[in-house]
């Protein structure tokens, strides 16, 4: 755990110093970059992280992935339809899976509320936006496909609590074993 408040340390220093501008572009945003095994570990020291950012003076605002994926496949139209399917093939993990994924990504649900948020911080100096359980993104679509979306709408440092694996300087392996995604725009810290 000493390595996870390491990483939150430096993750910090990178915060305000700001982007350097070798970037490609020069959106804040930041991965913490943890092993998956570490996922218990960073929810049991989120609120101290919070805390220790709203004692430096920011305006925190957290963006559950868990808490957005369960209240769009809550409310999605095709809900009744699926919880039938279920009943008559319970062990069709696949197409399941991929009912669940089209719900989040056909309206871009998800990508527009984060959207949104980012939108209404916009111009508030001490903004920051911490964005928590990624791993709720597993098997529909990973956080990479939302980010490039959004390209040109990051104002506020925005923190990507990314649970995974680092490979090389801008690669990522999202849980460890999806295959290595480097289209990441972001800055790094831990892994």
């Amino acid at each position: 755990m000493s390595s996870l408040r390491a990483d939150f340390d430096e993750l910090l220093r990178r915060i305000e110093a700001g982007r350097e501008f070798a970037h490609a572009s020069f959106e804040p945003i930041f991965y913490l970059v943890f092993e998956p095994a570490a996922i218990l570990d960073v929810k049991r020291e989120m609120p101290g992280w919070h805390w220790r950012l709203s004692n430096a003076g920011w305006q925190v605002q957290t963006f559950s992935i868990a808490q957005h994926v369960a209240e769009i496949l809550a409310g999605a139209p095709m809900r009744e339809i699926w919880l039938a399917a279920d009943q008559k093939a319970p062990l069709d993990w696949s197409r399941t899976n991929a009912s669940l994924a089209n719900a989040l990504t056909s309206r871009q649900q998800l990508q527009l509320r984060l959207e949104a948020l980012l939108t209404s911080l916009e111009g508030q100096r001490n903004a920051i936006v911490l964005v928590t359980d990624l791993e709720a993104l597993h098997p529909y679509l990973r956080i990479g496909a939302i980010e490039a979306h959004l390209q040109g709408k990051f104002h506020v440092p925005t923190v990507f609590f990314y649970p995974g694996v680092r490979a090389g300087k801008t690669g990522l392996r999202f849980l460890g074993f999806y295959p290595e995604d480097g289209n990441y725009r972001s800055v790094h810290v831990g892994g």
